[in-house]
């Protein structure tokens, strides 16, 4: 600068001597004579070198001057890169979405975070405060301007606010958003800065806790909330009780936090299970207990919880939780039920003991009954009322002695669940069954259609098949309606998906009222119909036998239409 400064002068002083001789050399050809030249000239080369040397004093000033306003603003222009890139580094480093608000203007910037974040190109993004209010959620708009404004207007410096934000994409996310505002020396506010941060997934954590807090809360187990290790070689101190807990032990939790849940335990507890949680707790493993505790009241009450190990984001046990449910009525209908088991248990072998008494004792009595029958038909009776008398006798001993065999084959069911089953022919095993009921066949000639063209062949006990087969067709036929012709069908079909037979056996005949009967229709001794020899174990043997083999039975019937039975085989 200063050699600069030098040229300038010199420049200055050359040009102002030329300028000064041309003068004179003027003045002197018209009009003064040399002597005056000479004192003028002089005069004016002294003048120029004295204001030249002003001059330099001038710029040499200027120059220190403009050397610190340049220094001043070099200074200023670092500081200013400085701050960017501090600016843009932060940016980076947050993730956050800056943006520059020029209030008066209603100039709106925002810098590369409204594309990382929210996903717009910089060629969606709008200038002004209207695109960003009209991305703002519905919902949150409104209340979220008014604080804005309302804050502009107190003037105070910092502001922040939470609301949900659009993306690019349409959907939203929950953002922070913190500003700054700038005011000129009147203390209008001009300008705002702000920096949008994404809270999204804090929001859903948030929402997420408030909901298990909720959970924690209102449900009706108890739940417990442990340190992460042993006290003393005993259960971890308690954190946390939830209302649930001080209903259930009658302890509240200012009274219960602090101390272990062995407080719980009294007298009757179970030690192996306390060993079992303690050695859970040590090798940090969840564990399921059963026990009796005990309520601040010292009331025992039963007790089933589980323990598990909670961890943190490093990895390490933190606490333990436990979740408690009040069993002792779930105990004390355990208990009522084994010793109502026993009964029936001991009920049965009872009643298995007095049916086969009464068969056997009532067999050799019925045989020779029988036997005295016989030998009365070979006698000549001519006293007709006798004979009546006789025949009904007769007609009630067979009754008798049908029923004794039907309750043999129950007992003989009930006492043998596992049966031998073999490759029956259902057509050879029905025709086993029509030729012993030729009789009745003979008598009322029935329509019987048969299909057994789907499923031939069963895998089951050939025995009882046949009373199956033989007590359906015997109901079918004893109550046939008296209005119509009795038809009789029955029709086999394999299902594939189970590897079972369903066969269908349907008649038209008198039918059974099943909103009166449908709960008692296989019960032992239940009879729907006034028919003298009905006896009420048909349909019962049947079913027994039915799910001896590990089937089923359902039945579809109504009243002077017919029935429908539907049996499921296994066929393996």
């Amino acid at each position: 600068m200063k050699n600069k400064t030098n040229q300038i002068t010199v420049i200055y002083i050359l040009i102002s001597m030329f300028l000064a001789i041309v003068c004179n050399k003027l003045f002197l050809e018209y009009i003064s004579p040399i002597k005056y030249l000479s004192y003028s000239f002089i005069k004016d080369a002294l003048f120029i070198l004295i204001s030249g040397i002003i001059l330099k004093y001038v710029l040499s000033k200027n120059d220190i001057k403009n050397s610190a306003v340049f220094k001043k603003l070099k200074n200023t222009n670092d500081e200013i890169k400085e701050s960017n890139e501090r600016y843009d580094i932060v940016a980076k480093a947050t993730s956050d979405t800056i943006w520059d608000w020029k209030i008066q203007e209603d100039s709106l910037l925002w810098n590369k975070g409204i594309e990382v974040v929210f996903g717009y190109k910089q060629d969606e993004v709008g200038k002004s405060s209207k695109w960003w209010f009209d991305n703002i959620h519905p919902e949150d708009s409104i209340k979220m301007s008014i604080k804005l404004y309302s804050f502009i207007e107190q003037k105070t410096e910092k502001w922040q606010d939470q609301y949900r934000f659009k993306c690019a994409d349409g959907s939203y996310k929950y953002v922070l958003d913190r500003g700054f505002l700038l005011k000129d020396e009147n203390g209008k506010a001009v300008r705002m800065i702000g920096a949008i941060q994404d809270i999204t997934k804090q929001k859903e954590e948030e929402q997420r806790l408030k909901l298990l807090e909720t959970v924690i809360t209102q449900t009706k187990d108890s739940i417990i909330i442990t340190e992460a290790d042993l006290n003393d070689g005993k259960i971890p101190k308690i954190v946390y009780v939830n209302p649930a807990f001080s209903i259930m032990s009658g302890y509240q939790s200012n009274e219960i936090i602090g101390k272990s849940p062995n407080i719980l335990m009294g007298p009757n507890s179970d030690n192996k299970e306390y060993e079992k949680l303690i050695t859970a707790i040590k090798n940090r493993e969840e564990c399921q207990v059963e026990t009796i505790s005990y309520t601040k009241n010292k009331d025992e009450y039963w007790v089933s919880f589980s323990m598990l190990p909670v961890y943190n984001s490093d990895g390490e046990l933190s606490h333990w939780v436990s979740i408690q449910r009040d069993i002792s009525e779930e105990k004390k209908q355990e208990v009522e039920k084994e010793q109502l088991i026993r009964e029936l248990t001991r009920n049965n072998k009872d009643l298995q003991q007095f049916s086969y008494i009464t068969s056997h004792n009532l067999r050799a009595p019925l045989s020779n009954l029988t036997g005295l029958l016989n030998l009365i038909e070979d006698i000549p009776i001519e006293n007709q009322e006798l004979k009546e008398i006789l025949d009904g006798f007769k007609k009630s001993t067979h009754l008798l002695n049908e029923t004794i065999n039907d309750l043999v084959k129950v007992i003989v069911i009930k006492d043998n669940p596992s049966i031998q089953k073999e490759d029956i022919e259902l057509k050879e095993a029905f025709e086993n069954v029509f030729s012993q009921l030729d009789f009745l066949i003979d008598l009322h000639k029935p329509i019987i259609k048969i299909d057994f063209e789907k499923a031939s062949f069963l895998n089951t006990n050939k025995a009882y098949l046949e009373s199956i087969l033989l007590n359906l067709l015997t109901n079918s036929i004893k109550y046939k309606s008296e209005n119509q012709k009795l038809k009789i069908t029955i029709t086999t079909n394999p299902n594939k998906d189970d590897d079972t037979i369903t066969m269908v056996f349907k008649d038209n005949g008198i039918g059974i009222d099943l909103e009166r009967n449908r709960n008692k229709i296989f019960g032992l001794y239940q009879r729907f119909h006034d028919y003298p020899d009905s006896k009420g174990l048909g349909l019962y043997l049947v079913k027994s036998q039915v799910e001896t083999m590990g089937g089923t039975i359902g039945i579809e019937s109504e009243v002077d239409k017919g029935t429908e039975f539907t049996l499921t085989f296994k066929n393996k």
